[in-house]
């Protein structure tokens, strides 16, 4: 999958990014990136976005990152809200569920009826639900794994055939190139020979 997002430049304590398009899979920091679509500097707030690129790399599928994406928001390249990039603490999101979400109230009437019933009901569920049906999507399953499978040998097969095909055929004609070349060399150094024969009888 294809991502926009800031690679590091720059000196220690000096940071500068460039805008790249770049694989997910890659690392940050280091690695290969596909095309250099911008350039920005935190320090000097100094920014510069080929705009063309960047819209052809979204309309391709490209995903900007949450950095890129509010930067390209800011310069109006697209249209949307910024989104929040920074991580929150776990403190703060230890501390605001507890504090928005009240108790919930618990009826104590309402327990002992609804009890009563619920526990006749799963008593006659219990012996028809077992895990026979586990076991049919396991079989099920095992099918379909061995169509895929021999799907894939036989694509297998094919190639390979191809490729020997090929290689067959290279061979035979470097196989023809070299005896020719070899059959000239043995002809013209017996030619020779016998020119040499001749002129020493004739001497």
């Amino acid at each position: 999958m294809l991502v926009i997002r800031l690679f590091r430049v720059g000196k220690k304590n000096q940071p500068s990014f460039k805008i790249v398009v770049t694989d997910k899979r890659r690392p940050p920091k280091t690695g290969r990136f596909i095309e250099q679509v911008g350039f920005y500097n935190p320090l000097t707030k100094e920014k510069v976005l080929r705009e063309e690129r960047i819209k052809y790399w979204l309309s391709v599928g490209a995903k900007p990152s949450d950095t890129v994406s509010n930067l390209l928001v800011k310069e109006k390249i697209i249209e949307g809200k910024k989104i929040p990039s920074h991580k929150k603490s776990k403190k703060e999101v230890k501390e605001a569920p507890t504090a928005e979400t009240p108790a919930p109230e618990k009826p104590a009437e309402e327990k002992p009826v609804l009890e009563e019933p619920i526990k006749e009901e799963t008593v006659t569920e219990k012996p028809a639900e077992e895990k026979p049906p586990a076991k049919v999507s396991k079989e099920e399953e095992v099918p379909e794994k061995k169509e895929a499978g021999k799907k894939e040998a036989g694509k297998k097969e094919e190639v390979e055939e191809d490729v020997k095909e090929d290689v067959k055929e290279d061979v035979k004609e470097d196989v023809k190139e070299d005896v020719k070349e070899d059959v000239k060399e043995d002809v013209k150094e017996d030619v020779r020979e016998t020119l040499e024969l001749s002129e020493e009888k004739k001497e």
